[in-house]
């Protein structure tokens, strides 16, 4: 079994590397039962050297209990319009896993929309690529039980600017939008869905 841990890296730096530090080494220890911790500052700086362009890239880490690879890809900031809602009261995603399948079996009934949320034991959870955000006009508030915790959602409810409530798919009428956020996708980057464009 491997892991991934997919970071925002531009203009020379790395966003929020401390959540991704520390959710790095709790899987190691749930899953590997390492009790040594990586230390992403020293590991990242060393293999970022050799770019020196202001490009976005993300950079994805694949590891077990220890890092396998670690990559830089050129990041281009998707263009969502369109969302499905799909069922799944088995899946589960605990942990950043580099295997993905179920994850895409269920991108395969999107139809014409872009994306899809998914929607386990009456709940609204993730994207499928996504940690998700809606707001009432008023306040921001977040899926009370996300399929994986992301670092952007740690970040924000750290910050205070989100909170976390149950969302079903009958309380989607009380929101505007939905926003999108992950590793390289932050909050002002405003990527945004209609509710209306939900279905």
């Amino acid at each position: 079994m491997q892991l991934l841990e997919t970071i925002r890296f531009e203009k020379g730096e790395f966003s929020n590397l401390v959540f991704h530090q520390d959710r790095m080494n709790k899987s190691r220890r749930v899953i590997f039962n390492c009790e040594d911790e990586i230390n992403l500052f020293k590991l990242l700086h060393e293999q970022s050297n050799s770019i020196c362009d202001t490009n976005l890239y993300k950079c994805r880490i694949i590891y077990n209990s220890g890092v396998k690879k670690i990559e830089f890809i050129p990041y281009k900031i998707p263009d969502i319009n369109q969302l499905k809602l799909v069922i799944c009261d088995e899946i589960e995603y605990g942990h950043k896993y580099l295997d993905r399948q179920k994850i895409e079996k269920l991108l395969d009934k999107k139809g014409k929309a872009d994306d899809i949320i998914i929607v386990k034991n009456g709940l609204i959870t993730d994207s499928s690529t996504a940690n998700l955000l809606f707001n009432n006009g008023n306040h921001w508030v977040t899926p009370a039980f996300p399929l994986l915790k992301g670092t952007q959602r740690a970040k924000l409810l750290e910050e205070e600017k989100i909170q976390v409530v149950d969302i079903r798919p009958s309380d989607l009428h009380n929101f505007k939008i939905v926003r999108f956020i992950n590793a390289m996708l932050r909050f002002e980057d405003k990527i945004d869905v209609l509710i209306e464009n939900v279905s």
